[in-house]
């Protein structure tokens, strides 16, 4: 658990996330989940961290994204830092596009 937390986590969202079987399942979940505004944001981290795990450039990554120097430098302190959930991803979604 992130050490920031102070409260435990809610297990059952992340298998009912589990749970899901296609993209558009998933969006529906999210759509439901979410406020346009939170998934915007969750959206643009997501794009963030793809473009900076591409090794782009703060400026290339703000013209491409439009999200600010902040949100860039707090998803590369995910990346460089956090617990391993983006290198899950970038390193499946690899394994993906090569079968």
């Amino acid at each position: 658990m992130n050490k920031h937390r102070k409260k435990p986590r809610n297990e059952a969202m992340y298998k009912a996330i589990l749970s899901l079987q296609s993209v558009e399942e998933c969006m529906k979940f999210f759509d439901d989940l979410c406020t346009v505004t939170e998934l915007m944001a969750l959206e643009q981290r997501y794009q963030v961290a793809v473009c900076l795990h591409n090794g782009m450039i703060y400026n290339d990554i703000l013209a491409e994204t439009g999200a600010s120097s902040a949100t860039i430098s707090r998803v590369n302190r995910s990346l460089q830092y956090g617990s391993g959930g983006y290198d899950v991803v970038f390193g499946r979604m690899a394994d993906e596009e090569q079968a």
